[in-house]
């Protein structure tokens, strides 16, 4: 598929898509608890085949399905991607027993997964970890807390990473899969800006085996590190649906709004602003598209592409949402009006699977590193 056109079948999936999210999920989103799973949501996802597809989609169709569901229902969108980053270390990772046990019920919605790395001192900083897993024969003992877990406490399994080597930096990770039943384990909500299911996990001596290993022990900074890279585009995609959802309200409004004697698209000044925000989701799109390409085809140079998309997609969705608010002015803060949800939701992408500064580093660091690699290459010639 070319990166920068989508073909006609694609295009009408995505219509599919967001079809389905404005007539379906969305009153599944709006009847459930906010700050809760919504498993009726979830359900609807596995029924619909979105959660199959997870396992079965390379990075542009990820992306086209976060973008498409982000346009017509922010809360499917992120039930759907959670499932992804939490059951993919397992597809990818995962034994033959561990798929089989878990990867059936994740695509029909029947279980919740979640993806916990982060914890209270070590966010950003991925490979400061300091949940402890300790040795304790052929089996290791987890104690510690992770923080700001999505799908937390209420998920059914989670994809846990813990420090097995002390002082070893992010050699010294293990991935795991560790069901919500193991003795020991316990959680509580967090009340967020945006009301969804997010928490704290506290692992008090949570036994562990050699048959819950995601991949190899002291190898789990490798498992979170692709399965970022390959959620990251996707990231921007969630972003770029979110932008396209309220640059079309905004070109509505304004083409029906009167002020000052006339329609507001016809102010200059807003006509301009209006263009501008056009032009920077369009950009972010192609950047995204070309990130979840070059994922596909298995290039060298995706941590910088992704970090690019993202970085560039989430930051262009604050942008744009934010110059959507002042466009409608008043009504556009007013509890339940469509900019009020995304001014709260647009803001927590820039945070979550790198913040906006981790990603200009890694970009910083790829690409002096591409400079390195073209030098030392053209000096051996």
């Amino acid at each position: 598929m070319p990166e920068f056109a989508l073909d006609p079948k694609s295009v009408q999936w995505c219509e599919e898509v967001r079809a389905l999210a404005a007539d379906r999920l969305r009153p599944l989103a709006e009847a459930g608890e906010p700050g809760a799973v919504n498993r009726p949501l979830v359900a609807a996802l596995g029924e619909l085949g979105l959660l199959a597809r997870l396992f079965t989609s390379g990075s542009l169709d990820l992306c086209l399905m976060r973008e498409s569901l982000a346009y017509g229902c922010t809360e499917a969108e992120t039930a759907l991607a959670l499932q992804g980053l939490g059951a993919h270390p397992v597809h990818a990772h995962g034994t033959e027993a561990q798929r089989a046990r878990w990867l059936p019920e994740v695509a029909a919605g029947r279980a919740v997964a979640a993806f916990a790395l982060s914890e209270p001192d070590a966010g950003s900083d991925a490979a400061a970890l300091a949940l402890e897993a300790r040795a304790d024969g052929d089996e290791w003992l987890l104690t510690g807390t992770k923080c700001w877990i999505s799908n937390a406490p209420g998920a059914d399994f989670y994809t846990v990473f813990a420090r097995t080597t002390p002082g070893a930096g992010a050699r010294g990770v293990t991935a795991l899969l560790v069901p919500a039943d193991r003795p020991g384990l316990t959680g509580s909500p967090l009340d967020m800006l945006s009301p969804h299911p997010i928490g704290r996990l506290d692992f008090d001596g949570v036994r562990v085996s050699r048959a819950d290993l995601l991949g190899q022990v002291d190898q789990g900074f490798r498992v979170a590190m692709t399965t970022l890279n390959l959620f990251r585009p996707s990231v921007g995609a969630f972003a770029v649906g979110m932008a396209q959802a309220a640059l079309d309200a905004t070109l509505a409004h304004t083409a029906e709004r009167r002020a000052f004697g006339g329609v507001l698209k016809d102010l200059q000044a807003v006509a301009h602003q209006v263009a501008d925000l056009a032009t920077r989701t369009e950009a972010a799109r192609l950047l995204v598209y070309a990130a979840a390409a070059a994922y596909d085809r298995g290039e060298p140079d995706v941590p910088r592409r992704a970090a690019m998309a993202k970085l560039l997609a989430t930051e262009t969705a604050q942008q744009v949402v934010d110059a959507a608010v002042q466009l409608h002015g008043a009504r556009a803060l007013q509890r339940g009006h469509l900019l009020e949800h995304l001014y709260r939701e647009v803001r927590a992408p820039r945070i979550y699977e790198g913040a906006t500064e981790v990603q200009r580093e890694i970009i910083a660091k790829e690409l002096y590193k591409e400079l390195h690699t073209r030098l030392s290459e053209e000096a051996a010639r």
